[in-house]
């Protein structure tokens, strides 16, 4: 076969399989357009941590949907806005993040990741969480996370409902102390033995040990790690055993100040 003759071949060859994508690809779209969503009964959810925190179900995922959305059970496939179905989902405090996609069967599938907290705050009349930047969002009504609780006269005004970070430099600053040092206790001995962590009047962190009526004063949430070795000498040293103690004073630089 001549060489001109093969290659007229090959370029007949080549138009026919575009001709028969773009024909493939037609009917693909025409068939999806006439194609239409499924509703909340078909929707999959997908929480990625949900054997976590369990903040966040199916059904909530489906309420948030139908009164922000709207209707989108009979909508073309083609018509369902995924980008505006994420961003109504990550709207929700509890929410990190979210992806929406469909599928040829019209199923709507949503997967999202909840926020995972690492300290808990209670003032008394208000409390909420933060993660670890710093991201303040409200306790939930379903789940709950084992996490240390500070309480007291905390230095932030949150307001009830509040998600997002603390405008004010100075308790940004403050909370991303407690969170630093709430992830330098984590996986030391101190990380169960502490019960409690309160702020008193002047602003002190107070901690409350398991076992023994003594309270350590902490301070401020710096030093964390000099702090944290005072009080374990404050055990070694026998100290403890006396049971004499009430108040154990870690603020200063190398010193232990233990008072009845």
């Amino acid at each position: 076969m001549k060489p001109i003759v093969r290659r007229g071949l090959g370029l007949l060859l080549i138009a026919s399989c575009v001709v028969l994508l773009v024909i493939t690809t037609s009917m693909s779209v025409r068939e999806r357009r006439g194609r239409t969503c499924q509703g909340r009964a078909d929707m999959e959810v997908i929480v990625s941590d949900s054997l976590e925190r369990r903040f966040v179900t199916k059904d909530d995922v489906a309420d948030w949907l139908e009164k922000d959305y709207g209707v989108f059970l009979g909508q073309p496939l083609d018509s369902v806005d995924l980008h505006r179905i994420e961003g109504l989902v990550e709207a929700h405090s509890v929410v990190l993040s979210c992806q929406a996609w469909l599928t040829d069967d019209g199923v709507l599938h949503v997967q999202l990741n909840q926020r995972e907290p690492v300290v808990r705050f209670d003032d008394g009349e208000n409390g909420y969480y933060a993660d670890a930047s710093g991201f303040v969002f409200p306790l939930q009504e379903r789940g709950s996370v084992d996490v240390p609780v500070v309480d007291g006269k905390i230095p932030m005004r949150i307001p009830k409902g509040f998600k997002g970070t603390p405008e004010d430099e100075a308790e940004a600053a403050w909370l991303g102390q407690i969170i630093d040092m709430i992830n330098t206790l984590r996986g030391t001995v101190w990380e169960k033995n502490i019960v409690k962590i309160s702020v008193d009047d002047k602003n002190d962190l107070v901690f409350t040990p398991r076992k023994g009526d003594e309270r350590f004063l902490f301070g401020q949430p710096v030093r964390v790690e000099e702090k944290m070795h005072l009080m374990e000498a404050y055990y070694t040293s026998g100290l403890a055993d006396k049971k004499i103690y009430r108040t154990v004073d870690v603020r200063y630089r190398g010193q232990l100040v233990c008072r009845k």
